[in-house]
Parts: structure tokens; C-alpha cells; sequence
């Protein structure tokens, strides 16, 4: 039995079975493939375990608020309130079927590894080649693989010449990795260049693309905190409700009422406490920001998605092709007097400037020379943009392809400068040599000699005719580019009268230069980790490549400064690191698992962005995935938020949209759940101050018909407020009840109940129809309440939601209909009111609102509405950001980040990398915190 270990470029630690022996020539018969086949089953996913359609609506209609509405649509079908009854089963219709399709997609996560997966395959089956399903696949098999091909299964290769494989969709790696004969290739990863023949060691779900389908199998995305948080508002509004419903019918009977009429008026009750609109505001909220965020080119996969974002406390982030532009370009070059340059460009494009201490320069003759170096020992072209593709692409190996891009970009014509300079002799690159050598004809009939490849083994005699100084300062110069988590190749020529004997083997050329290449920051990345601080959003660094790379990435975001630790997945366990850990590298899909977990165990709401196949069980994991549009497939189906444009920031724009949309939840259940108290307060005290039966259970149904509705929904779409996106999100387990707004619905309901009950009072007195007022003022109070929670907006600012007034003036105009026209008049059992005592009650009908509206705050927040608050606990509780900020011994994993290097290509990097980038100072308070450790759970 071997291991498939990070040394045969396995994952570690995965036996590989003893039976995949063949015969390298004939590869295995039909016969026994077959037998195998049968044995082992298919080389493909397992599929997922069909759901019924049945068993997914009920999971929907389990919820508690969802049971409480459907109990409350039987007892209004039961009360004959057949309009109640239809909006009710509306709401609780609309919601399933969301949820239904939400289950749907995640569904789909799993099947879309098929599209990942090779369809065919090239074996060698009795003695001769065929091209057969991947499916068929066997374990002895012997396949063979060229450029371009994805590779069906695990294999452990016999043979391979100039081999190397992307990986970065299983491990994140952004440069090609070169394999050789024993060592291994997954399946699922793509040959860029050469060929291999090998034989398929592991098939199905034991391979390292069955690995990952089994980890997004069984990982299953969490209830979001809005979810939570509204399922215990259910259970705490069913047991509220009944309690005080039945306290009323208690009252009412000892006080001689009849009691199937104090019946009715108790289930009334129970429907007016329930506000059975807010799931419709729930859903139009959600709706409202999807729509917005689709405009800005992020697409919700799932609308408790859009809210989520704006509860995240910590922002998981994968580094190639989120924070990166997951191509490879040279960022610096250094020529051979020692000069550096630096090099821009977006991706494989040819265009691209060159500067010097940050000012744009002409490219001078040697850096030049250099660039057509580059671009002769080279064996990749770019490909230019076609109608479905936009951008420039690589063929071949990327990181030549680069060189290719740097060519360009220093004025040259790629093709042109082959042309004129054809090769006639080569040496590829080789795992011993590590360099590459090229022999071209000049016009004038001598040869120019190119040799790059690791500093070490270029930069070295007798292969350079160079001085020790010259050697030297080129060599530190190296050192510090992989210190920065750039991938380092010297280049050195000559021009000779004849061609060297062994092109693998020259001597005698000069140092050409150095070019660092390297996968840029997408544009604008630093000041995307900016806003996540103004948020209060921590971001975190979790990737698969070299600690060097990811401490260089770290620092340029101002995530990592000398001496924080870069947390290493091949060197102990990740999810135990420092809670200060903001850098992990070399970090398995497994791994990132772990690592959302302990973040979530800590109290943290975590958003996971990835673009690649090894993202998307932590993309299922986290509370909220969010997944490139230029990715892998699998890690769009598996994440809740596709970026269309692959911009980061638009998380920064998302997060303040979740924020408004929880904040206009809030504002709804203020204004809905006052009015249920105000209800309930006038129907127990009112008998206390001589109104025997303040309301009748159908005008109870009306008001609650009337506010809950249209209102209620048109306050789902409140314009976001000043300074959304400056304060600190709210603490996971912080209930939607809390931060004082429980307090407030208190408050303001007994405002609403002293109204209503003085003015009953006062028309009592007066010998006037005091029900017909109690009714009327009740309502309207409601409604003026609507209008006092607003989302209070900056002075001059027109405000933008333009429905409430509309709705809240229709409303009102119903709400007085019922006690002048005679058809509702019967149906209500109100009483006609005067012009005078509608003027009345409408005046007074105001206090409640004008009330709250003197007693908002000068910042602009009304008591129990969202606004900005500190981070930590009140109670001085140690959160994240009261631990001490590790220091050079702290964390699990604190290796330097410079030790294997990936200018390890070269041979160099032993230094750790410096934070050096325009954010390496960047700190700020909020950025270290944890979520905000108050409970006021009710």
C-alpha cells in the first residue's frame, strides 16, 4: 500500500490500494475492467438522494411563525373573514414555494461536479488505445493525457513528459503544478502542458473530486440569523397571544358576558397579535434588495441571502480569483544593472504600463532585452478576445504566458519577434535543471542563447559570465521579490558564432534580468477591505497557496503586518488557531470547513467568498456563500450570491442593503406588534374603566386587516438610513425583539391604548357611540404610528418610498368608512360618527406618532430602530477583540511565511514576507472585534 501525500501531490494521508497494478503496455482487458466496474461502481458522483415534493413543503410549513398563520387562517375561515383568510394563505403559499426552491438549488451543487468531471477518456484497454466514457473508468486502468485534457481520476503516472497541471480548482494553487513519473494527478485538475500516461489509482467518490462532492453532500447551509431570529418571534408571539387572548376571555366572562361570544372575541384576539403580513414584508424586502443587487450585477441565489450579508461579522475571503485576478502577470522586473521596474496591466492583455518609483516611464533598451528574453525561451501564446470569451487568455503555461503579456507590454510584437528570431535548438524545462534553454538564429547568421529558470540555477557559474557582485545583487534582489510572494525566474543570453553542442548545458551568457510574476490584486481590492472596516466586517485570508504568497496578498490588503502569524493548513489544525488569525495558507476544502465552524462557534456570522471547486463546501457551510461569476460551476450552485462581475465590492454595497432590509423588519414589527399590545390593552383594561366590550371581534379584524396589510408591506421598503454602512453589525444572538426594540413596542402600544381609551372614555361621558370612537381612534392611531417610524433621512433629502403615505391614506380612508357607509356600518356594527367627531378622533388619533416622532433622537435614530453601537459586550465580556493581539509566537502554524518560498522556484524566499502594499498600516478597532456579545433574547 503508498499514501497519497503532499509530496506525490496528494492531499495527505489517503491510502491508495495495492490492487492497481497493469501491464503499462496492453492496460487491463474488458473482461476484468468490467469486473471491476461491477466491484467498484462508476467513476462518477454519487448522486444525491431524490427529495419529494411532499416532504419539502412540509419542511416549509413546520416553521413556527408559518404554523401560527395557518392556525390563524382556519379560526378567519371559521369567522367567515374570508378576505383575511385569502391574504394569510397568500403569504404562507408564497413563502413555500420559495423554500422549496431554495432546497432545489443546493441540490444542485452536487449535480453541477458533473460538468467538472472529463465526459471521455483515453485508455488503454487489450493492447490498444480507446476513447471511452470517464464513467467506465477503472481502478488499473492506464490513461493517457494531453494539454488541454481534464483529468478522469486519480492517476499515479508512468510516464510524463514536460507535465504540468492546474490545480486551482482543488487547491487554490495559482501557478501550475509540474508532475513527474511517481507522482500523482487528481482528478478534475486540467493538463496545461505535456503529456502523461498513468494508471487510475482511486475512481467515484474516493478520488480527490470525490472528496470534495462528499463534503458539499453532507454539508448543509444553516438557518440564516434572520431565519432563527424569526422562528423564536413565532414561538414568542403563539404563547404571548393565546396567554393574553385567554386572559381576556377569563375577564370577560367572570364579568358576565356570554361565553361563546367572549370566545370569538378571544380567537379574534389571537389573529390580531399575530402579524401575519410580515412574512409578505419579510418576502418584498428581500425581493426589493434582490432586485437592487441584481442591478448592481450580483445575483441572490436565495433571498435570506440578501438579508444575511448584512449580519456578517466576518467575511471569509479565498485569495486566487476573489481578491486576485486569478491570472498570472509580471508585476516587477529588475535588469541587470539592478533597475526595478514595475509592470500594470489587467490580465493577458498586451496593453500595460511601466513605471519607476511610482511614475510612468519609457521602456528602456535593456528592460527590453529582457522582455524578448522572455518572450523566446517560451513556448505559450495568447489568445485574443472572442465573442464568448471578452478577455485575453493564456495557451499554455501561464506563467509563460505572462512573460508573453510582459513582452507586449515593453512595445514588442510577440509574433513578429519570433519571427525574426527562429528557434533552431531547445531544451525544455526540466524538475533537475529547473531552467529552460532556447537557441535562436539572428538575420545575421549567429545564434542568441536564452537560459531562465530558478535564480539559483541560472544565476551560477559556468553557466553565467558574471562577477560576484554583479551574481550577488542580483541574487538579494531575487530574495526580496519571492519575499513578497512573487514567483522569481532569472534569464541570462548570449549572442555566439555557432550553437552550443548541449542547449541544456550552456556557458558563458550574461545576466539578462530577473521577472517577478505573480497573481495581482483585482483593482481597487485594498479599498474593499477598507469598507469591510467601516462596516466593522472583519476579513479574513484562507487559501490554499504558499504562506509567503498569502502574507505578501495579507499585507498589501492590511490584513498581515510583520510579525502576525500566517496559519498554515499543512502544519497542525487551522480551526484552532488564534482567534486573531487574519492569513491561512496551504489550507485543504476540509480545512476551510473547519475554519468557518470555529469561527461560527465563536458567535460569527460568516460570509465565505470563493470561485473555485475546493470553495464550495465552505461556500455551503458558511452562513452566506458568495461565489464569482467568472468561477467554476459548482462553486455558483453551491453559494447563495453570484458577483456577475466578479467585484468584491459589491459585497461592501450588499452588506449595507441587508442592513436596511433587517432594520425595516424592525421598523415593521414596531408598527405591527404596537398595535396587537394596543389591541389587547384595550380589551383587558377597558372593562376597568367602564367600556364593557371595547371592540366587537370583526371591527378587531378590520383595524387588523387594514394596518397589517398594505402599510405593513409598504414599510418594507424604507429607504436605507444615513450611516448604514459605518456602524457595527449586530450581535448574532442578539434577538429580533432586542436592542430595546421590545421596549418600544411596549411603549408605543401603551401610547396607542391610552389614546383609545381616553377617547372612549371622554365619549362614554359624553353620551356619544363610544365604540364607533374606540374603533376609529384605534385605527387611525395605527396608521399615524406607520407614518412616526420611518427611516429618518438626511435634511433636504426627498424621501424616496413613496408607497407608505399612499397606503397609509387609503387605509385611513376605509378605516372611517366603516362607521359612514351603512353596508359596513352592518357588517362592523359601528354606529355613525359627525364631521365634528371624526375631526376629533382624527386629532387625537395623532398623539401616539407626533409623540415619537419629538422623541427621536438628535442622531437620527428612533428609540429601538437600528443605529450605530460598539462591538463589544456591555458588560466588558471578552469577545475576539478583547484577546491580546498575537505577536510573533502566537497561533498555531506561526511558521515564517517565507520558508518554501514559492520564488522556491528559484530557490529563495527564506525571509518573511513584509506588509508592504498600499494598505500595510491600515488597523482599525473594528476590524479585530468579534460580534457584539449582548443577549437580549426574549
Amino acid at each position: 500500500m503508498t499514501w497519497d501525500g503532499p509530496e506525490n501531490g496528494g492531499g495527505g494521508g489517503v491510502p491508495v490500494p495495492a490492487d492497481t497494478s497493469t501491464r503499462p503496455a496492453a492496460g487491463l482487458s474488458s473482461a476484468e475492467a468490467a469486473a471491476r466496474l461491477r466491484a467498484d461502481g462508476p467513476n462518477a458522483a454519487v448522486a444525491p438522494a431524490r427529495r419529494h415534493l411532499g416532504g419539502r413543503v412540509l419542511r416549509q410549513l413546520s416553521d413556527p411563525l408559518v404554523a401560527l398563520l395557518l392556525a390563524a387562517a382556519v379560526v378567519t375561515a371559521v369567522l367567515r373573514d374570508y378576505p383575511d383568510t385569502a391574504v394569510i394563505v397568500l403569504v404562507v403559499l408564497v413563502n413555500t414555494a420559495i423554500g422549496v426552491v431554495q432546497e432545489v438549488r443546493a441540490d444542485r451543487a452536487i449535480a453541477a461536479l458533473d460538468q467538472l468531471a472529463a465526459p471521455t477518456a483515453r485508455v488503454v484497454r487489450d493492447g490498444r488505445d480507446v476513447v471511452l466514457p470517464a464513467a467506465d473508468l477503472v481502478r488499473g486502468d492506464l490513461v493517457r493525457v494531453e494539454a488541454g485534457d481534464v483529468v478522469p481520476a486519480d492517476l499515479l503516472l508512468a510516464e510524463a513528459a514536460r507535465l504540468s497541471v492546474d490545480e486551482s480548482a482543488l487547491t487554490g494553487e495559482s501557478v501550475p503544478v509540474t508532475r513527474t513519473v511517481g507522482g500523482e494527478a487528481s482528478a478534475g485538475t486540467v493538463v496545461t502542458t505535456g503529456r502523461a500516461t498513468g494508471t487510475v489509482v482511486r475512481t467515484g467518490t474516493a478520488s480527490a473530486l470525490g472528496r470534495i462532492t462528499a463534503l458539499v453532500a453532507s454539508t448543509r447551509p444553516a438557518a440564516t440569523p434572520l431565519q432563527r431570529r424569526l422562528a423564536g418571534l413565532g414561538r414568542m408571539l403563539g404563547f404571548a397571544a393565546v396567554v393574553l387572548s385567554g386572559l381576556v376571555f377569563v375577564i370577560g366572562v367572570v364579568g358576565g358576558r356570554p361565553v361563546v361570544d367572549m370566545a370569538v372575541t378571544a380567537v379574534s384576539l389571537v389573529v390580531a397579535a399575530v402579524p401575519e403580513s410580515l412574512p409578505a414584508v419579510v418576502t418584498l424586502a428581500l425581493a426589493l434588495g434582490a432586485r437592487r443587487m441584481a442591478g448592481a450585477r450580483a445575483i441572490p441565489r436565495r433571498l435570506h441571502a440578501v438579508e444575511t450579508l448584512g449580519s456578517v461579522t466576518v467575511i471569509a475571503s479565498d485569495k486566487t480569483g476573489t481578491l486576485t485576478e486569478g491570472r498570472m502577470a509580471v508585476q516587477h522586473a529588475v535588469t541587470g544593472d539592478g533597475s526595478r521596474y514595475g509592470v500594470t496591466g489587467s490580465g493577458y492583455a498586451p496593453q500595460g504600463t511601466v513605471h519607476r518609483r511610482g511614475e510612468a516611464v519609457a521602456v528602456p533598451d535593456d528592460l527590453r532585452s529582457l522582455a524578448r528574453a522572455g518572450l523566446l525561451c517560451n513556448d505559450a501564446t495568447l489568445a485574443p478576445p472572442t465573442g464568448e470569451r471578452p478577455e485575453w487568455a493564456a495557451v499554455g503555461d501561464p506563467l509563460e504566458a505572462a512573460l508573453v503579456a510582459f513582452a507586449a507590454r515593453c512595445g514588442l510584437d510577440p509574433e513578429r519577434t519570433r519571427a525574426a528570431w527562429p528557434r533552431v535548438a531547445e531544451h525544455p524545462f526540466d524538475q533537475e535543471l529547473r531552467r529552460m534553454t532556447t537557441v535562436h538564429r539572428s538575420c545575421d547568421r549567429r545564434y542568441l542563447v536564452v537560459c531562465k529558470g530558478a535564480p539559483e540555477n541560472v544565476l551560477a557559474a559556468p553557466l553565467v559570465d558574471a562577477s560576484a557582485e554583479e551574481i550577488g545583487e542580483l541574487t538579494a534582489a531575487a530574495h526580496r521579490l519571492a519575499a513578497e510572494g512573487l514567483r522569481v525566474l532569472a534569464v541570462a543570453s548570449a549572442v555566439v558564432d555557432a550553437p552550443p553542442a548541449d542547449p541544456a548545458r550552456p556557458v558563458g551568457l550574461r545576466p539578462v534580468g530577473l521577472v517577478a510574476v505573480g497573481d495581482p490584486l483585482r483593482a481597487g481590492a485594498a479599498d474593499i477591505a477598507g469598507s469591510f472596516d467601516d462596516a466593522g466586517v472583519r476579513l479574513v485570508l484562507i487559501t490554499g497557496d504558499h504562506p509567503a504568497t498569502a502574507a505578501a496578498i495579507g499585507g498589501q490588503l492590511g490584513l498581515w503586518r510583520e510579525g502576525d502569524p500566517v496559519v498554515r493548513g499543512d502544519d497542525g489544525d487551522p480551526a484552532r488557531a488564534h482567534p486573531q488569525a487574519r492569513v491561512f495558507a496551504r489550507t485543504q476544502p476540509e480545512q476551510k470547513l473547519d475554519i468557518i465552524a470555529g469561527l461560527q462557534s465563536r458567535g460569527h456570522v460568516v460570509a465565505m467568498t470563493g470561485d473555485g471547486v475546493n470553495d464550495a463546501p465552505a461556500l455551503r457551510r458558511a452562513d452566506i456563500g458568495v461565489a464569482m461569476g467568472g468561477g467554476t460551476e459548482v462553486a455558483r450552485q453551491a453559494a447563495d450570491l453570484v458577483l456577475v462581475d466578479d467585484d468584491l465590492s459589491t459585497v461592501a454595497a450588499a452588506i449595507g442593503e441587508g442592513r436596511r432590509i433587517y432594520d425595516n423588519i424592525r421598523r415593521f414589527l414596531r408598527y405591527a406588534l404596537s398595535g396587537g399590545v394596543a389591541e389587547i390593552a384595550v380589551m383587558l383594561l377597558g372593562p376597568l374603566f367602564g367600556l364593557a366590550v371595547p371592540l366587537l371581534p370583526a371591527q378587531i379584524l378590520w383595524v387588523n386587516l387594514l394596518t397589517h396589510g398594505v402599510p405593513g408591506v409598504a414599510l418594507g421598503a424604507e429607504p436605507a438610513e444615513p450611516g448604514t454602512l459605518r456602524r457595527a453589525p449586530r450581535s448574532p444572538s442578539e434577538s429580533v425583539l432586542g436592542a430595546g426594540l421590545g421596549r418600544d413596542v411596549l411603549v408605543t402600544g401603551g401610547l396607542i391604548a391610552a389614546v383609545v381609551l381616553g377617547a372612549g372614555v371622554l365619549a362614554a361621558h359624553w353620551d356619544r357611540p363610544w365604540q364607533s370612537v374606540v374603533f376609529v381612534v384605534l385605527g387611525l392611531a395605527q396608521l399615524g404610528v406607520a407614518l412616526a417610524v420611518r427611516a429618518p433621512r438626511p435634511r433636504g433629502a426627498r424621501h424616496g418610498n413613496r408607497a407608505l403615505p399612499v397606503a397609509v391614506a387609503v387605509s385611513a380612508l376605509l378605516q372611517v368608512a366603516g362607521v359612514l357607509l351603512p353596508p359596513l356600518r352592518e357588517l362592523l356594527g359601528t354606529q355613525p360618527l359627525g364631521a365634528a367627531e371624526l375631526l376629533a378622533c382624527a386629532a387625537v388619533s395623532v398623539l401616539p406618532g407626533l409623540v415619537l416622532r419629538l422623541a427621536r433622537r438628535p442622531g437620527g435614530a428612533a428609540p429601538g430602530d437600528a443605529g450605530p453601537r460598539d462591538a463589544v459586550p456591555p458588560d466588558g465580556t471578552a469577545t475576539d477583540a478583547a484577546l491580546p493581539r498575537p505577536g510573533a509566537a502566537a497561533g498555531v502554524g506561526r511558521n515564517a511565511p517565507g520558508a518554501d518560498s514559492p520564488g522556491a522556484a528559484a530557490g529563495v524566499g527564506r525571509s518573511a514576507p513584509g506588509a508592504g502594499g498600499p494598505a500595510g498600516d491600515r488597523r482599525s478597532a473594528s476590524r479585530d472585534q468579534g460580534p457584539a456579545g449582548r443577549d437580549d433574547r426574549l
